[in-house]
């Protein structure tokens, strides 16, 4: 088979047609389609619908560009590599995390990496739901607590602990009495009807009564820090609260919170996931994630 009709037929699923595809590599509607179209006869199937407004990829073809899009990309930038004779960091470094990672850290981190390897340029996006890294063609994914997963590898870099705490005009909950202690409180719109609140310190169940539901944690922290109750918080982002007396806390709630820096466990890890997986490792060194101003 012909890897440059491969190639060609990538080009054209990403670009959505033939037109889009010519005009973004500058060659020609006829050559596309021809090598297209040589590749579904060495493979005796039809990989894209043709007719029609916008192009259509047949079961087949999104399975060929499914399972072959991402090698093809980590190939290409290996031959880049042996070309140029050197095995540094280079290309575009796609990276998906946490909104909350992502707004107390990842801008400062992603500045710091460029510096260090200019010859990458970062896109990051960020992304509470579980992206899958294949089919959205992203490099890295940080992740919380992630699931066993044979298609992932990666390191744990930071540890964080989910942390109750209250503004210092509201008193502690009291030990001791089997009923739950009610308590004003924020929470975030993953909050259900009912729950109750146990943290290691207090040997009392606590039972948050809402009176904010905000849809961020920093809108939580700064609600909380105002004086409008009580809240479930990362240590990372109120620890400097705590410190200046701002907030104080009524214990810890749960395990502790692991950090992952993960891509998939392809055998070809290029040079620039490899680097930030080892960047992201040296900049916690002691393992506590602590949001930088």
């Amino acid at each position: 088979m012909d890897l440059s009709a491969l190639e060609d037929f990538q080009l054209v699923a990403r670009h959505g047609g033939f037109g889009k595809a010519s005009r973004a590599s500058g060659r020609s509607k006829a050559t596309l389609s021809r090598r297209v179209a040589d590749l579904e006869e060495a493979l005796g199937t039809r990989l894209i619908e043709r007719g029609g407004q916008s192009l259509a990829l047949t079961v087949a073809g999104r399975s060929l560009l499914t399972r072959t899009e991402g090698p093809m990309h980590e190939v290409a930038e290996a031959l880049a590599a042996a070309r140029d004779g050197m095995d540094r960091p280079r290309g575009l470094l796609r990276v998906a995390a946490p909104q909350l990672f992502a707004q107390v850290a990842l801008a400062r981190l992603a500045a710091e990496f460029i510096a260090l390897y200019p010859d990458v340029q970062i896109e990051a996006v960020a992304e509470d739901r579980i992206v899958d890294l294949v089919d959205e063609r992203f490099d890295i994914a940080i992740r919380i607590n992630p699931r066993k997963d044979s298609d992932l590898v990666g390191r744990c870099f930071a540890h964080d602990r989910l942390l109750l705490v209250a503004p210092p005009s509201i008193a502690r909950p009291s030990d001791g009495d089997s009923d739950p202690f009610p308590i004003r409180a924020v929470v975030t719109s993953s909050y259900r009807d009912g729950d109750v609140w146990t943290v290691r310190d207090i040997k009392r169940a606590i039972a948050p009564q809402p009176v904010l539901r905000l849809s961020s944690l920093s809108m939580v922290r700064d609600a909380v820090a105002a004086g409008a109750g009580a809240a479930l918080l990362p240590q990372s982002i109120v620890g400097d609260m705590l410190e200046r007396g701002q907030l104080v806390t009524w214990g810890v709630a749960g395990d502790d919170v692991d950090l992952w820096v993960l891509h998939t466990s392809r055998r070809l890890e290029s040079p620039k996931v490899r680097a930030f997986v080892e960047f992201m490792a040296s900049r916690y060194p002691d393992g506590s994630f602590v949001a930088q101003a």
